[in-house]
């Protein structure tokens, strides 16, 4: 239940393409891509940066420990020698989108003082086939040789289901793939942090040889609270009363809270406003609340809230006031 904002990775991992000389071939015959090499950076976010809940950050901070504990555990205590292949860890971080996985898993890095390799599956995903196996492999040869914690980011793209039923070369490509990934995982001896909104997709094989699975939820009232609070900056001026929106406004994430204060923000000033009205807030958080809606209908689910009774009674006050102005 971790609350952030949700950060684009795809700029954090870096990757400098070699070049390659083109053979001297027809054109239509496929070439591979060029070599990758995943370069490893400084964690952007530190445990201080993130609102979590006490249990999502006391499982975290577990884990973490757990890694900086296994020199301890495994060598020095022996269980080297009856767990072989438990000096692996890996953590899944699943949930909400918007709640500050992707800001914990640099978290984790940070607090064990190591650099983070961050992956996503555009990455390593290559319309030739047999290629994505091997920039798997590179990204498990990066770690290794830089002493890098892995991250992959939106990892049920990678950790899915296997094709049971292959009818083309794809299918076969897919269960390739899912294979060597099995596979490096046995042979990685250190941290690996997983992220998902879709833990429902992970092929069972892979759920077995995570060591952890961390559920973020959508904030409580006192995240909330605390949220709003730190993306509304001192210099801001603004009405806004943190406890009364947290209280008003469930079903929102930590990125939700961040876009609707830069909404309202930004409204205001095109405005000329001297300062951010709270009804702008309002307004921005139910228009982010409103997509939300029209996307759970669009998807079949329908999204369910609890609201206050004072919220109750003014949507019902505005849907009188709206049928009499229509008679």
């Amino acid at each position: 239940m971790g609350i952030g904002n949700r950060v684009n990775d795809n700029a954090e991992t870096k990757i400098t393409p070699k070049a390659t000389a083109k053979p001297a071939q027809a054109e239509q015959q496929s070439e591979p891509l060029p070599e990758e090499i995943f370069v490893p950076v400084e964690p952007k976010f530190s445990f201080d940066d993130i609102i979590l809940p006490a249990r999502v950050r006391e499982q975290i901070l577990n884990a973490a420990d757990y890694a900086e504990n296994s020199k301890v555990v495994f060598e020095d205590w022996g269980l080297s020698e009856t767990h072989k292949l438990s000096k692996r860890i890996g953590i899944n971080l699943y949930g909400e989108p918007g709640t500050g996985k992707t800001m914990a898993a640099h978290a984790i890095a940070k607090h064990l003082k190591r650099k983070i390799i961050v992956v996503n599956y555009a990455d390593i995903e290559s319309k030739y086939v047999g290629e994505t196996p091997k920039n798997i492999r590179k990204v498990f040869e990066a770690g290794k040789k830089t002493g890098s914690i892995i991250f992959f980011d939106e990892a049920d793209a990678i950790l899915s289901r296997r094709v049971t039923n292959m009818s083309n070369a794809t299918d076969v490509s897919v269960n390739q793939t899912r294979s060597v990934m099995l596979m490096l995982m046995n042979e990685y001896q250190d941290f690996i942090i997983f992220a998902t909104n879709f833990i429902s997709n992970f092929d069972p094989a892979f759920m077995r040889r995570i060591s952890m699975h961390v559920k973020f939820e959508l904030p409580d009232e006192e995240c909330r609270r605390l949220l709003w609070e730190k993306y509304i900056p001192k210099k801001l001026p603004t009405d806004l009363d943190a406890p009364d929106i947290a209280k008003k406004f469930e079903g929102i994430s930590g990125s939700d809270i961040s876009n609707a204060v830069l909404n309202a923000a930004f409204r205001a000033a095109r405005k000329k406003l001297p300062s951010v009205p709270k009804d702008y807030f309002y307004q921005a958080v139910e228009e982010i609340l409103e997509s939300k809606r029209a996307n759970a209908l669009n998807g079949g689910d329908v999204e369910k809230r609890v609201v206050s009774k004072e919220y109750y009674d003014k949507q019902v006050e505005k849907i009188s006031k709206s049928k009499r102005g229509k008679k």
